[in-house]
């Protein structure tokens, strides 16, 4: 008899919702449960959050500072899912003289 934990199952089941909407709703769901277990959809997860957290530092920084945040460069900041690039953001936003530069180098 086959054996299949509580971890694979959810697993499974995000990969056999491919790319419906539902699987957003059980990614969601299941995070919690999975953060424990090595999978990719569980670093997946992790590093979405990791980069959602990392665009608020950026416009925390630059609004802390004072510097007028345009809705173009909030979109800019909060659509980008690269760790690298936020950090690279981020330590530009400690500095730059206006929200804009942030980007400059691209």
């Amino acid at each position: 008899m086959l054996v299949v934990s509580r971890s694979a199952w959810a697993v499974f089941t995000a990969q056999g919702l491919g790319k419906h909407p539902a699987k957003h709703l059980w990614r969601n769901l299941v995070a919690v449960d999975l953060s424990f277990y090595k999978s990719y959809l569980v670093e997946e997860i992790r590093e979405e959050a990791r980069a959602e957290g990392r665009a608020e530092d950026v416009l925390l920084v630059l609004e802390q500072r004072g510097l007028d945040v345009s809705d173009d460069v909030r979109s800019r900041i909060t659509g980008c899912a690269d760790a690298d690039v936020l950090r690279r953001w981020l330590a530009r936003a400690v500095t730059v003289p206006k929200a804009e530069e942030i980007f400059a180098e691209e």
